[in-house]
């Protein structure tokens, strides 16, 4: 891991920047965190659409997360922003814009075809930026992961130990094969859904979150479409997260 920008924000948040080999991330820590006093870390998960167009979104998220006592660190995904093009994911999105265009299904082998191959790339980088941020000074355990893509958290979930909680939108389609993989998840599991989500079959949330093998598990339906989550949605992912991680 190489830092290549390191600010202090008006808000007692220090933000720097890292490459991870090619992949670019962003680490957030509270001003105060320190190898004597280390602080618990959020990985926060995002869409596909690169640091840049999310950076608002995640800046915000990150702040919240070090207001609440964490640090908060998120990676660029395959195929995003400056990294190299992944053709086939290419193909696999124009074909997805064509279908819904159309009004036509979404049927499971386009659905593997744009979630899998992007699952199975990014979890062991995950896995790997996990590695790195726990050797800096101030990071420390226990870990949780916020966010979507909603299977790349079930995938890191079900094989990552550090990662003792999960906060998850259920925004984006789902596989078959991880809704398996999700009976393997034992971690407490907080779930938010947008009952309205005008790009989620609502039905293939509800069958996810009913395959998951937590004990501790609670699903948050709120009204409204993709982009209208409420804000005390946030509120409560918070307090599930000072639950689990402090």
């Amino acid at each position: 891991m190489y830092l290549t920008s390191e600010r202090c924000l008006d808000d007692g948040v220090v933000e720097r920047s890292f490459t991870l080999g090619e992949i670019p991330g962003i680490l957030w820590t509270p001003v105060s965190a320190s190898a004597s006093a280390p602080v618990p870390l959020i990985l926060l998960g995002h869409p596909p659409l690169g640091l840049g167009a999310m950076y608002p979104r995640l800046a915000g998220r990150a702040r919240q997360a070090v207001a609440d006592g964490f640090a908060a660190a998120t990676i660029e995904l395959p195929g995003s922003g400056d990294r190299p093009r992944r053709p086939a994911a290419e193909q696999a999105r124009a074909e997805l814009r064509r279908v819904m265009e159309a009004g036509e299904p979404v049927g499971d082998p386009l659905i593997d075809a744009l979630v899998l191959p992007l699952v199975d790339k990014a979890a062991p980088e995950w896995r790997a930026a996990l590695d790195a941020l726990l050797s800096l000074p101030g990071i420390g355990g226990p870990v949780g992961y916020s966010g979507g893509v909603i299977s790349l958290g079930v995938r890191l979930a079900a094989v990552e130990p550090r990662i003792v909680a999960a906060a998850l939108f259920a925004g984006s389609f789902v596989p078959r094969a991880v809704v398996e993989e999700a009976r393997r998840v034992t971690i407490p599991l907080h779930v938010l859904l947008q009952w309205d989500d005008e790009g989620n079959d609502r039905q293939a949330a509800l069958d996810l979150f009913d395959a998951f093998g937590s004990k501790e598990k609670s699903l948050h339906a709120n009204m409204g479409g993709h982009a209208g989550v409420p804000r005390f949605a946030g509120q409560d992912a918070a307090r599930f997260f000072a639950r689990h991680l402090k």
